[in-house]
């Protein structure tokens, strides 16, 4: 595939990663720019994982971390995702792409001067249509999700999660204080309501109720006080914890559909 081929997407967390594999399932060349340092908590479903492994797979797609643009060049042509160090995205200045998808999840209004040069997809709010993207995709639960705004923006982060099994708020774990967050549990177990998922400088942070890790931050990131820690899930579904999201396959379908209309 020609560079034209080629996808740019801001981010390699859960959602980014789920826009990323279905635009990879159809063909798309996908290369991802990240932090130095990403915070994900949903590390098995995400490719921003790469950056500290290395290499990350998410279901049967595989990511590559490039350092030079000859490696981004080979690990693209050898059919996988490229993943590099990029917060600015200043790769765009040496590579050709058909769009540029910005799943930081920002939430507020940031312009971006790279809009004007190559069309960008927004996910979700801090996107206003014609001011610093071309869409917005909603990335809301809900009857809209998915949904291309064409004109105006996003609904407003609600900040709160969606409710499974009667659980919402409580299935996300903040870090209690600023601090080196250590992990007493992995991505995948199974714990019971009281135990001891994580601390953060020696202060604890407790399961709520029974439930699979679904997320949870690496060993020895400093984060701040109330920052998400981990996730935990009621649904005792091993697959939910390396699975994408049925949310982040709706919004890449979505973001699909653009960047096909585009060609």
């Amino acid at each position: 595939m020609t560079e034209t081929g080629r996808i740019l997407i801001r981010g390699g967390g859960d959602l980014a990663s789920g826009v990323a594999a279905v635009l990879f399932r159809n063909g798309w060349q996908v290369l991802i720019a990240e932090l130095s340092e990403p915070k994900v908590v949903r590390r098995k479903v995400a490719f921003a994982e790469a950056v500290w492994e290395g290499w990350q797979q998410v279901e049967e797609i595989i990511a590559v971390l490039a350092k030079e643009d000859v490696e981004i060049e080979n690990v693209l042509q050898a059919g996988r995702i490229a993943v590099i160090v990029d917060p600015q995205a200043e790769v765009v200045n040496r590579f050709n792409f058909a769009a540029i998808v910005d799943a930081r999840m920002l939430k507020h209004f940031s312009p971006d001067a790279i809009s004007a040069q190559i069309p960008l997809i927004g996910l979700g709010p801090g996107f206003v249509v014609g001011k610093n993207c071309l869409a917005v995709v909603e990335t809301n639960r809900g009857e809209n999700l998915g949904e291309i705004i064409w004109e105006g923006s996003a609904e407003q982060d609600t900040g709160v999660p969606a409710v499974v099994e009667g659980r919402g708020l409580e299935r996300v774990l903040y870090s209690p204080r600023e601090g080196i967050v250590r992990s007493f549990v992995q991505i995948g177990d199974f714990v019971k309501q009281g135990e001891v998922v994580a601390e953060v400088d020696g202060t604890t942070v407790v399961a709520p109720f029974d439930g699979l890790v679904r997320g949870l931050l690496r060993d020895g990131l400093k984060v701040g006080a109330q920052v998400k820690l981990g996730d935990i899930d009621p649904r005792m579904e091993p697959s939910l914890a390396t699975r994408i999201s049925d949310k982040a396959l709706v919004i890449g379908k979505s973001v699909l559909d653009i960047v096909e209309n585009l060609q």
